[in-house]
């Protein structure tokens, strides 16, 4: 028997039935279509009532806030051997508990360094003495200058007094020849007109005469007492300058010894820092908190200054964010934003746009933004608990559990964000923002 053909099949149905009840749509398609209807008339309201909240996000890690609760290294104070140790990996200290005991290689290095400083304080002594032999010897040379000044100003003005008073014996000169002159005129005058005796002539001239020779005399005594005035001044001058001259040479040699009691100072404060040093061969903890790791070996090793021992993570209960943000997202945010963070090892559920129904997440706040970056173009943000909320617990938030951050930026309608992803335009969060609509978050 043959069978069928399709087209066989199509001439056979009723040409009764009318062309659109043949095409008709299920219940499954007019329930799509009106679901459709709807969302496209609901979409549009939806996009400028519904809110968005925008972010910039951070890769990062906890840490602790202060920087002296962060991990941090215990380094060698003196060179030597570790002879002794009191902890392991994973060892609980408490501050000032006993780590390490380093040993030099010398064990009479102690006694030589003891010695050394006692020599340097010898020096010492003997140098502070010196100094104050010189500077007694500067106030001596400088009392003794301010005597030796103070009688060469006597003798200048005795010397002065002498030449006052042979100015007034050469005055009283002046006067007894201007009289005998006079008189010697007189008895001439006398003696040509037969009144006066030849005697009494040669009396008036012998006085006449002995008046101009004391006069002269008083003149040369007169010029001996201002030379011997020119003389003393000079020699004032010369008693000041070398009693300066002494009490210079004397405060050079003080001053010589004060630099020498310096150096044999600081020769002692050498000693006493390496003493100190050798006598620090019990290595303590610092803080309290946990050894993470061991970096050098009991007796197995020459250890210098500065060498790493340990590495100990403080026990803290202040911890911190640390995110790293991508430098065009950094002028977005400032102290006191608020941020949600995800932690390493916590479940959560995180809503883009509508951190209010996260599950899991955490709030925070900025408390620092880094002014320079880190080498790579990322800056830091620290990120701290908001008051009032509680982070996890110290046994799931480790020092370096790392975590997730979103920035929380601007409240904006679901539209214009969509918008703004789509031209690639960042966050608006100035005042003045394109639209009117979009406010800062509180």
């Amino acid at each position: 028997m043959l069978k069928k053909s399709k087209f066989t099949e199509i001439d056979e149905v009723d040409v009764s039935i009318p062309t659109l009840r043949l095409v008709e749509p299920s219940n499954a398609i007019r329930k799509l279509a009106v679901v459709l209807s709807i969302m496209f008339i609901v979409a549009p309201i939806a996009l400028i009532l519904v809110p968005w909240q925008q972010t910039v996000s951070g890769m990062g890690r906890v840490v602790a806030y202060a920087p002296l609760d962060r991990q941090q290294t215990i380094q060698a104070p003196i060179k030597g051997r570790i002879v002794r140790s009191w902890v392991f990996e994973g060892s609980r200290v408490k501050q000032g508990e006993k780590i390490f005991e380093i040993q030099d290689n010398d064990p009479s290095l102690v006694e030589r360094l003891r010695f050394q400083r006692d020599a340097a304080e010898a020096k010492v002594d003997a140098y502070e003495e010196k100094a104050e032999a010189y500077a007694e010897q500067v106030k001596a040379f400088t009392e003794a200058r301010q005597l030796a000044i103070e009688a060469a100003h006597n003798h200048v003005s005795v010397a002065e007094q002498k030449v006052i008073a042979a100015q007034r014996s050469v005055d009283a000169s002046e006067a007894a020849v201007s009289q005998s002159e006079l008189n010697y005129e007189r008895q001439r005058d006398l003696e040509r007109d037969g009144l006066a005796s030849r005697l009494e002539l040669e009396k008036a001239e012998r006085s006449y005469k002995e008046a101009l020779a004391k006069l002269e005399q008083e003149k040369a005594y007169l010029s001996a007492a201002r030379n011997e005035v020119a003389a003393k001044q000079a020699d004032l001058i010369r008693v000041g300058n070398e009693a300066g001259a002494k009490i210079n040479s004397a405060q050079a040699t003080q001053r010589a010894a004060k630099g020498d009691l310096a150096t044999a100072k600081k020769e002692l404060s050498d000693a006493d820092v390496k003493l100190s040093r050798q006598a620090t061969q019990i290595v303590t903890a610092p803080r309290d908190g946990t050894i993470l790791r061991l970096m050098a070996n009991t007796g197995a090793e020459m250890l210098k200054e500065g060498d790493p021992l340990a590495i100990l993570v403080p026990d803290t209960t202040e911890r911190a964010v640390e995110l790293w943000l991508k430098g065009n997202d950094v002028p977005l945010v400032e102290a006191g934003e608020e941020v949600r963070l995800q932690f390493e090892g916590w479940p959560a559920l995180q809503f883009m746009g509508w951190p209010s129904v996260a599950v899991g997440t955490f709030p925070g706040k900025i408390s620092l933004v880094d002014s320079t970056d880190d080498g790579n173009g990322r800056f830091r943000v620290l990120v701290v608990p908001v008051e009032g909320d509680q982070w996890p617990a110290d046994r799931y938030l480790r020092q370096g559990v790392r975590a997730k951050g979103w920035v929380l930026l601007n409240q904006v309608p679901l539209g214009y964000e969509l918008w703004r992803q789509l031209n690639g335009f960042p966050p608006v969060i100035a005042e003045g923002a394109p639209m009117k609509k979009v406010k800062r978050k509180k």
